[in-house]
């Protein structure tokens, strides 16, 4: 099986199947390289998993034999709670995505499907992969924790990091670090701090990728937690100052959560891609072969 992967190549090729697995052949195709149709039909996919679905242009995969997958990654409304005028800016571009390029949709959020459903409705719900590349074992800490925090400036997030910044040394990426450099940093970090964009409850991927890398996960409160346990597998605050307080405790006892450490990298493995791609897209083509899709490209393929 050819399973091909396209998105924006500096937030999503970390995600993806990165070499031949259990019969299936990965290949990335970065969405803003363009020529996007034409390296598909060169590689001739049997699956293709899109990730942020609204951002690839109307059409293009309708008549494509493949069975087609839109992965949807961004926090969007969840019905019954306040909404945020980012989720509502959100909500704005799927609206653009076309139904008639995917066979199915996955999202890594199962809590906004009645909001999606009437746009492109859900067929399963999964949190996204981590590639197998970023994947380490927990080191010893020692001396003061050394943290790490990716994603973009905002005012709720500097609100958290501003303070600790003063005290600690903690390395922020902003834009563009993945894959192996992000390796490098993460080898060079005792902690992970996973930080909401708004004050709105979501679960970010990050804290998949850094308890993959062995990493202390402190966190905002997750929702969904995907099979993780605060207090377990990660440490979950609420305030700046709980951040601060964390980050003493570990200067004073660097190894204090070992333990956490070793469960939350134990958890990690649920995560891994190997282990969700291949499975997902023969899923998928068995599941479009035994019901259909109101695509207009009819698919040729069966399960290997």
């Amino acid at each position: 099986m050819r399973l091909a992967f396209v998105g924006q190549q500096v937030y999503f090729h970390y995600m993806a199947l990165e070499a031949p697995t259990d019969g299936v052949e990965p290949r990335f195709v970065d969405l803003q390289a363009g020529a996007v149709r034409e390296q598909l039909d060169a590689f001739a996919p049997d699956v293709v998993v899109v990730f942020r679905p609204e951002l690839l242009e109307p059409g293009m995969l309708a008549d494509l034999d493949a069975v087609t997958i839109g992965f949807l990654t961004e926090p969007l409304p969840r019905p019954g709670r306040p909404s945020h005028p980012d989720l509502e800016t959100r909500l704005g571009y799927l609206r653009a995505a076309d139904p008639a390029n995917f066979d199915r949709i996955v999202s890594y959020d199962p809590y906004f499907l009645e909001t999606v459903d009437p746009i492109v409705p859900v067929w399963r719900s999964l949190p996204l992969p981590v590639g197998d590349s970023l994947f380490a074992d927990v080191r010893p800490a020692s001396g003061t924790p050394r943290a790490l925090f990716t994603g973009r400036a905002t005012p709720h997030r500097d609100g958290f990091l501003d303070p600790v910044k003063h005290d600690f040394p903690v390395v922020h990426l902003a834009h563009g670090v993945s894959d192996d450099r992000l390796v490098g940093f993460m080898a060079d970090s005792d902690v992970g701090i996973n930080l909401h964009n708004e004050p709105y409850p979501n679960y970010e991927n990050r804290v998949s990728v850094f308890l993959a890398a062995g990493l202390l996960v402190i966190s905002e409160t997750l929702s969904p937690r995907w099979g993780l346990v605060p207090g377990v597998d990660y440490v979950e605050i609420a305030q700046p100052w709980e951040l601060w307080e964390v980050l003493v405790q570990l200067r004073r006892a660097p190894d204090a959560f070992r333990t956490m450490r070793l469960n939350g990298r134990r958890k990690a493995e649920r995560f891994r891609a190997s282990a969700l791609w291949p499975p997902l897209a023969r899923e998928a083509v068995a599941d479009v072969l035994a019901f259909g899709s109101a695509r207009r490209g009819a698919p040729s393929v069966a399960v290997p």
